[in-house]
């Protein structure tokens, strides 16, 4: 079948963008190319809204079929987090016939060059864009995310990641020219002259382990930074959030195919309910690239096992905060209550641990103490979460029964600050929705250190007391030497305890956010600018994105010629 969309018209469509992304990426400056306002997505921003709603409803109960070699079934599984099924079905795939199929189209993909190739992702993530409001839905109903939350980062930011990747990949593969005319004098002799050619190769097919809170979000850099160095991309979903990826690997195959390349460079591995292939993909020699976010188990294991492949993980960490003084004691507890509320802690970026001084902090309102911290902070949340409406908004739905049992549990580990209490959804009364707990820990007891050493995924934060400042830095250095972190965040008037602080950060390799008080938060990071964990740590092997997420997803093969 001819190419109905040709590299010259993807390339007149998207350099522009392009080049703005590249433009992004050198400055660190703010852009965004997909806006996050949903009355941006047509004339009439409600209308689009609904219209999502309906091409999403109209999924359910069908069979999502991508035209996959290697299909031997169907599997589904699927339930909302907010209680309704969707019973959408995908196709499993055989293995031995996909992976071979997947590789055959890698030549003419390779061969196409870095600039086609990015502008194909480019059509690829525009497409996507144009279906935005659906990508919400879908992204809602599996990651138990609110809609707005879903939509905004399910949707235009997942976006600016993948956009970000790719512009990474650009930079990396054209760091070195095509071609080179290499001349070296030999005295009296005739000089040797060879004409060079550089190629960038990739290494092969890269695996994509999606994860079930931000199946785009995460799932798009590792997609887009495979795809756009040569490689195939086989995108293996979270069993329970399949619907946001099957959709993208949809959009994908249509795009690739318009343009004249191989659908199978991007396919779907969906599992049957208890299978577990993951770790089987993991190790199959065909598989070059693996990216990952999840659990930091399964991210030692392949960091471990999976030795044929590059592996790019985004595991967990115990994320710290510490409160040491301020001059805007209102905006600090409103910026905190807000981080810790938002998506009901279900962030690999949320706080956990609030190392305060036993003796208090200063503040613009006076002294406060450790119990007048910990006890404002909950007035804090409370009040933010004091209306229903308002608190769904923001709380979301708990994603699997895993975290609502941290949550339960959490009570019983130290004083409680703030007790989590039951909010009914009035849409979905099946959803889950719960309020933070916030608990008080002694930090020099040992039964303390136990919990807030580990990481309590979900909405559950401790209120440690701690002896000093310094004592606040060395405790978190040790956590993020030993259990890692991919943010941490400070409050201070004192300059000698940021320069403390900052230096942790620097010599664990730590993000680190100072004073936010606004509306900016910590655990929220912007594409283009702001680095997503920075591989220095345990919590992450890599960064998203910088050009080490990139650089090692493809080799530059050199043929010389006599000249």
């Amino acid at each position: 079948m001819a190419a109905e969309l040709t590299a010259h018209e993807l390339i007149a469509r998207h350099s522009p963008t392009l080049d703005q992304a590249l433009e992004a990426i050198r400055t660190r400056a703010y852009w965004s190319p997909h806006p996050e306002h949903p009355k941006a997505y047509g004339e009439n921003g409600s209308l689009d809204m609904a219209a999502g709603k309906a091409a999403f409803d109209a999924l359910h109960g069908t069979r999502i079929d991508l035209g996959q070699p290697g299909t031997d079934g169907w599997v589904e599984g699927e339930t909302s987090p907010y209680g309704i099924e969707t019973g959408v079905s995908y196709p499993h795939a055989d293995l031995d016939e996909l992976l071979p199929a997947m590789k055959a189209g890698m030549r003419a993909w390779r061969d196409a060059g870095a600039e086609t190739r990015a502008v194909v992702c480019l059509e690829i993530l525009k497409r996507i864009s144009d279906r935005t409001m659906e990508f919400a839905q879908a992204v809602m109903h599996t990651s138990g995310q609110a809609f707005m939350m879903a939509f905004q980062a399910g949707g235009p930011h997942a976006q600016d990641r993948g956009m970000e990747a790719v512009a990474y990949a650009y930079v990396e593969q054209i760091r070195t020219p095509d071609t080179a005319e290499w001349t070296k004098p030999q005295g009296k002799r005739d000089p040797l002259a060879l004409t060079k050619q550089f190629v960038p190769v990739p290494r092969g097919v890269a695996l994509v382990i999606g994860c079930n809170t931000f199946p785009t979000w995460n799932g798009y850099p590792g997609l887009f930074a495979s795809l756009a160095t040569g490689n195939a991309v086989l995108v293996k979903p979270h069993p329970r959030a399949v619907l946001p990826l099957a959709l993208t690997v949809q959009v994908a195959r249509q795009v690739l195919t318009e343009a004249g390349f191989d659908a199978n460079l991007v396919a779907l591995a969906a599992e049957r309910p208890g299978e577990g292939i993951a770790k089987t993909l993991a190790t199959r020699p065909e598989i070059r690239v693996i990216d990952y976010t999840g659990s930091t188990e399964f991210g030692d294991w392949l960091e471990s096992n999976a030795r044929q492949a590059q592996v790019y993980t985004e595991k967990a960490g115990v994320n710290t905060v510490i409160v040491e003084s301020t001059d805007d004691y209102k905006g600090m507890l409103a910026n905190l209550a807000f981080s810790l509320s938002l998506y009901s802690g279900q962030m690999c970026t949320t706080p956990q641990n609030l190392l305060i001084p036993r003796d208090g902090i200063t503040t613009d309102q006076g002294p406060k103490s450790f119990d007048e911290v910990a006890a404002d902070l909950a007035k804090a949340v409370d009040g933010l979460l004091g209306d229903d409406a308002r608190a769904n908004a923001l709380l979301g739905a708990i994603v699997n029964p895993d975290v609502k049992a941290r949550l339960e549990a959490a009570a019983g580990l130290g004083e409680v600050a703030l007790a989590s209490r039951e909010i009914t959804h009035p849409e979905f009364p099946g959803a889950v929705v719960r309020t933070p707990v916030i608990v008080k820990l002694d930090g020099a007891k040992p039964d303390a250190e136990a919990a807030y050493m580990s990481e309590c995924f979900g909405p559950v934060s401790f209120a440690v007391a701690v002896d000093s400042a310094g004592d606040a830095a060395e405790l978190l250095r040790r956590t993020i030497r030993e259990k890692g972190a991919m943010t941490v965040g400070a409050y201070t008037t004192s300059p000698e305890v940021e320069e403390t602080v900052r230096e942790v950060c620097l010599e664990e390799a730590a993000q680190l956010s100072l004073n936010l008080t606004g509306g900016v938060y910590v655990n929220q990071t912007a594409a283009f600018s702001d680095f997503h964990g920075s591989g220095g740590n345990p919590a992450a092997n890599s960064a998203l994105c910088d050009g080490a997420f990139v650089a090692n997803r493809f080799r530059v093969v050199e043929v010389r010629r006599e000249a």
